[in-house]
């Protein structure tokens, strides 16, 4: 039941601009910014053939101009779906790891650093500037498609930034939903990590979502990136499950 709790409130946390329920399948797009939100996931029980689904999925993601991905979790109904996919040809991508923490008497790292409250523009910005995407020419579609997101959130968000000497060093994104507290989009300028920049924004977030009568935090890092799940496990975060992608190449 957490695992399917965690899904639901994910999804909503990361809305898709468009959305189309499907037999038990989510359908989901978003002008092709994450994976996460322009993909299929499985949440409940299925009735309908498993390959007519492919192919209506197929149809429905090349028509909005987009590969079609499927996203498997411990839900995926049927059960043989990723064998299936990989019959067609998908082939894996981004193993993740979903990870939970217990705010119930929690204690992070004490940190003179302040968390600042942003606005929806002022942290789009820092955050393409700390991730070296531009906002311009080509990127200007994901850009809009990342705006287009948060706006849609349908939780409570919070949009934190965090200075030293002055300069913005660290961004990250919060939901907080009932009392369940959600991580994403957590980047630090590349020129200054190792400075321990990433444990105190994180934990900060962590007090804020305490405040507000959170109880369980969970976040999705994938597999390869080692430094994070470190960074993580130190905060005290475990493993609950793990998901991957199927892509078309």
């Amino acid at each position: 039941m957490l695992t399917r709790r965690l899904e639901e409130a994910a999804l909503s946390a990361w809305p898709a601009v468009q959305q189309m329920l499907y037999d038990g399948w989510v359908l989901r797009c978003a002008d092709g910014y994450t994976k996460r939100a322009n993909s299929v996931t499985s949440l409940y029980p299925s009735h309908l053939d498993v390959w007519h689904k492919i192919t209506f999925c197929e149809r429905w993601y090349h028509q909005r101009g987009l590969k079609p991905i499927f996203r498997l979790t411990p839900l995926t109904c049927p059960s043989e779906l990723d064998r299936l996919l990989e019959e067609r040809g998908y082939i894996v991508r981004d193993p993740t790891m979903v990870m939970t923490l217990s705010l119930n008497n929690w204690r992070g790292p004490v940190s003179g650093v302040s968390l600042y409250e942003e606005r929806l523009q002022p942290w789009l910005m820092l955050h393409a500037r700390l991730s070296g995407a531009r906002t311009e020419g080509g990127d200007w579609v994901l850009h809009r498609a990342h705006e287009q997101i948060l706006s849609l959130i349908s939780g409570t968000p919070l949009l934190a930034s965090m200075a030293d000497g002055g300069h913005a060093v660290a961004c990250g994104m919060g939901v907080l939903q009932d009392d369940l507290f959600g991580l994403f989009d957590v980047i630090v300028d590349p020129l200054r990590r190792s400075r321990g920049h990433g444990t105190h924004l994180v934990s900060a977030m962590l007090n804020w979502a305490i405040n507000r009568k959170a109880c369980l935090a969970y976040l999705q890092v994938t597999q390869a990136n080692t430094p994070a799940r470190r960074l993580y496990e130190r905060l005290g975060f475990r493993d609950l499950y793990r998901y991957w992608y199927r892509v078309l190449p």
